[in-house]
């Protein structure tokens, strides 16, 4: 039986008493019920999840062979933490768990607790080696991630007939051929699997089923309904198989040629990780613009992210672990189709572009958000092939967004900066320039928009320093990235274009601190990243799940 549980770190605090000795005496009894049951090993059930404390726990891991168990800090994980709202939203509405939350037990301590909400799996009673929760962040991925962990992570496959049927049952599924289950590189090719929860897998170890598929060696094949039916990658008998690198082989050659970017598809295009993605904006009610797609899809050929093999080996010689002077990947592009009418509306801003732009080309790298522009649209697969191979050679220049200056951007007290006049202020030499990267809907910002407008007014009149905010939505730096809002950076006066990253706290008294003391604070304790000093996320398609509420860009 598996349990998705949710675990109480509450401290019950003193009742606070009231100007009636009556109700005085009431608060004091109901809080030591409360204290005894905390004290008690007893296990309660809330809409079918245990909740656990210290003195219970474990009693529960003894009782249960595998324990899905959430720490939480606030309650109903709903108050503060705003992964926990989406987390606590998808529980209920497969009706499978709730949360009562409380922060800085010795749990939290014990295991390492550090953001919330965390999930983390305790298995066979085994308190010290709990598995931290990689699934999706939803009811659905959740169920799906235990059943990976509860049941084996890929079928046995003993005969042509089950072999062929497994394949015809899905679009896509991983087959692993190995002459040894109980070998290394089986092993792990299993922890793959359990990971890869949204791909289904088989094992076969049968000489027959080795000779159906054309095989001779230990091998991980991809079968697909589309494109390339079947994908090998072979396994170095030497060096084994690395579970990262074959999960991320896996993932690229799960993705079809070219993708279309849709809310079904979204976190498949991100999760990917590849490098480099090839847009093409159109509009699909267009018959003249859906044409492209075919020197669109022609060009995708070529970017596929083929193997380069450690040491000069060809493709036969095996998939190891990579070797730090010859990279088992080179680079890689995903090609994807993006409909300006549809889904894709949604990101037309964060490339400063309309419907009306439509069609048109971007390729975007995506380690640091820089997008690249043709000079002129040219929708042949050569052309295309042509630029991407240019950007990878680092022969364009990225195009950056920049909105246009207000008219008094300069005579405020917080001087308004944008792409184009960025350099001009911020790198002046006679000046200290003190400047809030933000987004017009980050909360985080807003609250501390009086503060930073109080700081320029105090200093309005020092001709040495500058107070300033950048629209980080509507301008890009070539130099420099914005991964979250708001982000605070220094600009010191003189020669060497100086960048000091502010990270204290977001108080007029402390920004005035770090200004006269030229861009430094004293040795003080560090804020607790997440608490005192929140960030709202950057654009960013996918949450990546960080403790500290942000989403990186």
């Amino acid at each position: 039986l598996v349990w998705l549980l949710v675990l109480s770190l509450a401290w019950l605090g003193p009742a606070l008493g009231g100007e009636d000795e009556d109700e005085e005496v009431m608060e004091e009894e109901e809080k030591e019920k409360k204290e005894e049951e905390v004290l008690s090993d007893e296990i309660k059930e809330e809409d079918n999840v245990l909740v656990l404390h210290e003195h219970n726990f474990a009693r529960a891991l003894s009782e249960h062979q595998l324990l899905l168990v959430e720490f939480c800090e606030c309650p109903h994980c709903g108050q503060g933490c705003g992964q926990g709202q989406v987390w606590d939203r998808e529980y209920w509405q497969g009706g499978e768990a709730m949360a009562e939350c409380g922060k800085d037990t010795p749990l939290a301590t014990e295991f390492g607790i550090t953001s919330y909400p965390t999930l983390k799996l305790f298995r066979d009673g085994n308190r010290t080696h709990p598995l931290a929760y990689t699934g999706r962040l939803d009811s659905q991925g959740i169920v799906r991630w235990m059943q990976r962990r509860a049941g084996p992570s890929a079928t046995l496959l003993q005969d042509t007939d089950t072999s062929a049927a497994f394949i015809n049952s899905q679009d896509l599924v991983v087959i692993g051929f190995f002459k040894d289950l109980k070998g290394e590189a089986a092993q792990a090719f299993f922890e793959v699997a359990a990971e890869m929860v949204e791909t289904t897998f088989g094992v076969a170890e049968a000489a027959e089923l080795f000779q159906e598929y054309g095989l001779s060696a230990d091998t991980v094949s991809l079968f697909k309904k589309f494109d390339e039916k079947q994908t090998n990658f072979p396994v170095d008998p030497e060096r084994g198989l690395d579970t990262a690198e074959l999960t991320r082989l896996l993932r690229v050659h799960s993705l079809q040629l070219v993708m279309e970017f849709t809310k079904e598809t979204s976190n498949e295009i991100f999760s990917a990780k590849i490098p480099h993605h090839m847009l093409l904006f159109l509009n699909k009610s267009s018959p003249d613009q859906l044409s492209l797609q075919d020197d669109f899809r022609a060009a995708a050929t070529g970017f596929r992210g083929e193997v380069r093999w450690p040491h000069g080996r060809d493709k036969e010689g095996g998939f190891g672990t990579p070797q730090p002077q010859c990279p088992l990947f080179p680079a890689q592009v995903l090609f994807v189709v993006v409909d300006v009418t549809g889904h894709g509306a949604d990101v037309l801003p964060f490339f400063g572009m309309t419907t009306a732009d439509a069609p048109t080309l971007r390729l975007v790298r995506m380690e640091n958000n820089r997008k690249y522009q043709m000079e002129q649209d040219n929708f042949s697969d050569s052309a295309i092939r042509t630029f991407i191979q240019a950007v990878l050679d680092g022969k364009v220049k990225p195009h950056l967004l920049s909105a246009e200056p207000p008219e008094d951007w300069d005579t405020r007290p917080v001087k308004v900066l944008v792409g184009k006049t960025f350099e001009q202020v911020a790198f002046d030499e006679t000046k200290n320039v003190f400047v809030k990267f933000y987004a017009p809907w980050c909360a985080h910002c807003q609250a501390m928009a009086a503060a930073w407008e109080e700081l320029a007014e105090r200093y309005k009149d020092r001709e040495d320093i500058v107070i300033a905010e950048m629209d980080s939505t509507a301008n890009e730096l070539e130099n420099i990235t914005i991964h979250g809002y708001p982000t605070l950076h220094y600009f010191p006066a003189g020669p060497g274009r100086k960048m000091v990253e502010y990270k204290s706290a977001r108080d007029v008294e402390t920004f005035s601190k770090f200004l006269e003391n030229g861009g430094m604070l004293p040795e003080e304790p560090p804020v607790s990243e997440g608490r005192g000093q929140p960030s709202c996320p950057g654009l960013s398609p996918a949450p990546d799940g960080s403790g500290d509420g942000s989403c990186r860009m």
